[in-house]
């Protein structure tokens, strides 16, 4: 799930907004792959980051003059760990982190966010986490499939092993939808994973998107795939694309002080709201919005990235463009010519 910056790599490698004149680029970007230290368990323990970072940009610094003229303010890195640049899964700890100074400039690429958070830096770009588009796909069951499950959730509860004392880990939330609901009927959730998972989920009329060590998890991703309403449960959380998704219509939000309400909030919701939030779901552009697939396809979050780069370019970056001249449409792939202001 924090593969993002490895894929988004290969696909600017054969891009047609790559150039290889960098006085004619309007990005670079530096390839770092900085959650790929792995722990035994195969975890990503990405503590060793920042001498990473510290090291390619001394690098890139000292071997081509494009950083120091800008302080980096036209490079851009992805960080799809729990926290960005603050490398680490721990909220408390990542925040006495805090973000690399070297990246004060700089353009983060980071799995969604968290509104005024020391680590989700302000201006950076929200991007969903990586999730296999075909291992997804060879899962699909029929559309017409009726959703028996009312609510559903596989993951943790308790992390007993990080956090042994309890109401750490998701900030309690998850806790509090075990202790309340386990028992209720209406709510299939349990710590066990089945091999049948995605295929349940396709079953489900709600799906549970509790917050976990960040405010995200890849339940956001699976749920938006299998049309499953998420149900998004991580206060002031930064939602990825919101320009292609419109996250207010498709999801349900629910505070984490009201997690003991939920299956009050949940069986108040009308039958037609329920119907048009499975409708608006059912459009293939949002799900596409939501996946890093292999070729990369119009519309995808490739493209949805080089959108959120092409509005942070400075207006006096793209006065020298004239009528008649050509430029990349980045959500089609497709050039065309550019027409008049």
């Amino acid at each position: 799930m924090f593969a993002a910056e490895i894929y988004m790599h290969h696909f600017l490698l054969s891009s047609a907004v790559r150039t290889l004149n960098p006085e004619e680029a309007d990005w670079f970007y530096t390839p770092i792959y900085a959650t790929c230290d792995l722990a035994p368990n195969g975890l990503p323990l990405p503590f060793k980051s920042p001498r990473m970072i510290r090291s390619a940009i001394q690098f890139i610094s000292s071997e081509w003059p494009y950083w120091n003229r800008t302080e980096g303010a036209d490079h851009f890195f992805l960080v799809p760990h729990d926290f960005g640049a603050c490398f680490h899964y721990q909220e408390e700890r990542a925040i006495k982190r805090g973000v690399l100074p070297l990246l004060k400039r700089a353009t983060l690429v980071q799995t969604f966010g968290q509104l005024n958070h020391v680590c989700l830096k302000y201006g950076s770009i929200t991007i969903p986490p990586y999730a296999s588009p075909q291992k997804m796909q060879t899962r699909l069951i029929p559309p017409n499939t009726p959703r028996s499950i009312f609510v559903y959730f596989r993951g943790l509860f308790y992390d007993v092993e990080n956090d042994p004392l309890g109401g750490y880990y998701a900030r309690g939330a998850r806790a509090s939808v075990w202790e309340n609901f386990k028992d209720n009927p209406l709510f299939d959730i349990s710590t066990e994973h089945p091999a049948t998972y995605y295929e349940d989920m396709q079953r489900a009329i709600f799906c549970l998107c509790p917050l976990g060590w960040a405010p995200w998890s890849p339940r956001l991703v699976e749920a938006v795939i299998f049309g499953c309403i998420p149900v998004i449960i991580a206060d002031d959380i930064v939602l990825p694309f919101a320009d292609a998704i419109p996250w207010e219509d498709i999801g349900v939000f629910v505070d984490e002080d009201d997690v003991p309400k939920l299956d009050t909030i949940l069986t108040s919701i009308p039958i037609e709201i329920i119907l048009r939030k499975q409708r608006l779901l059912a459009n293939p552009s949002m799900k596409q919005a939501m996946l890093f697939p292999q070729p990369a396809q119009p519309g995808d979050a490739f493209h949805q990235i080089l959108n959120g780069l092409a509005r942070k370019l400075p207006h006096d970056q793209t006065t020298f463009l004239r009528p008649g001249e050509k430029i990349l449409n980045w959500t089609t792939g497709q050039i065309a010519d550019l027409k008049p202001w």
